[in-house]
C-alpha cells in the first residue's frame, strides 16, 4: 500500500528547501517594499507634523500661563500702588496733628518710602506689560502656526489614507502570503532573515548571484564559494555585506 505524502518539518527540510523558502520570503517583501515606496515620506511627514503640533500645543498652553502669571503680578502692583496712596493719605493727614518737627519729619520719611514704592510699582509694571505684550505676540504667531500645521497634517493624512486604502488589497493578500511561507521556515532561520533585512540597504536579505558578485554589495564572490552556493548543501552569506546568497537558478 502506498504511504501518503505528509507535509514536511522544517527540519526535515533540505537545505535547498529552506533556501528556495528564504528566496521566495524575499520576493514577497520586495513587493510589499515596493507598495511602501508609494507612500513615499508621508509616514514620516505625517509623524513629524503631529510632533510639531504637539510641541506647538505645550508652547501655546505655557505662554498663556505666564501670560496669566503676568496679569496677576501687574493686578499686585496696581493693588501696591493703590495701598501706598492710602497710607500717604493717612500719613499726610496724621502731619496735621503733630506736637513736634521729630515727629513730622518721621511722617514725612514714610511719605517718601510710599511714594517710592509707588514708583518702583509702576517701573515694574511697565516691565511686566511690556514683557506680556512679546508672550502676547508669540502667543499669536504660535496659534496662527498651528492652526497652518494643522490644514498641513489633515492634508498629509488624507493623501496618505488615499494610498493606503488603493494598495491595501494587494498589501494585505502579500502578507497574507508572506505569513503562509515563514510556517516554513524555523525559527532560527527565520529571525536571521529578518535582521538582515532590517540592517540591509532596500530590505534585500536574500540576493542571487549576479556576474560572479553578490546582488547586494556587487563584491566578487570567489570560485569555489560560487559553486558552493550552487551546490545548495548549506546556508552561506555574504563575507561583505552578511546576506544570504542563492544562485540565480534556484
Amino acid at each position: 500500500m502506498a504511504k501518503t505524502g505528509t507535509k514536511k518539518t522544517s527540519s526535515e527540510k533540505s537545505v535547498e528547501d529552506k533556501l528556495r523558502a528564504l528566496f521566495n520570503l524575499q520576493k514577497v517583501m520586495s513587493e510589499i517594499d515596493k507598495i511602501k515606496t508609494l507612500r513615499g515620506e508621508l509616514p514620516l511627514e505625517v509623524q513629524d507634523l503631529e510632533d510639531e503640533i504637539e510641541g506647538l500645543e505645550t508652547r501655546i498652553s505655557n505662554l498663556n500661563t505666564e501670560i496669566k502669571n503676568l496679569n496677576t503680578a501687574i493686578q499686585e502692583k496696581k493693588n501696591g500702588i493703590k495701598e501706598a496712596d492710602l497710607l500717604i493719605k493717612k500719613y499726610e493727614s496724621q502731619q496735621a496733628g503733630v506736637r513736634n518737627n521729630r515727629e513730622f519729619e518721621s511722617l514725612n520719611k514714610e511719605i517718601e518710602y510710599q511714594n517710592l514704592e509707588k514708583e518702583l510699582c509702576k517701573k515694574r509694571i511697565r516691565e511686566f506689560e511690556a514683557e506680556m505684550k512679546a508672550k502676547q505676540e508669540t502667543l499669536a504667531k504660535s496659534e496662527t502656526l498651528l492652526e497652518e500645521r494643522k490644514i498641513d497634517l489633515e492634508n498629509k493624512k488624507n493623501e496618505l489614507d488615499s494610498i493606503v486604502n488603493d494598495t491595501k488589497e494587494d498589501e494585505d493578500k502579500l502578507r497574507k502570503k508572506a505569513k503562509e511561507i515563514e510556517k516554513d521556515i524555523d525559527e532560527r532561520l527565520l529571525s536571521a532573515f529578518k535582521r538582515i533585512r532590517k540592517n540591509a540597504r532596500n530590505g534585500l536579505a536574500v540576493v542571487t548571484i549576479e556576474r560572479d558578485a553578490c546582488g547586494g554589495c556587487f563584491n566578487k564572490i570567489p570560485p569555489q564559494r560560487h559553486l558552493d552556493i550552487q551546490s545548495r548543501k548549506k546556508i552561506i552569506v555574504c563575507e561583505y555585506c552578511g546576506r544570504i546568497l542563492v544562485d540565480s537558478e534556484l
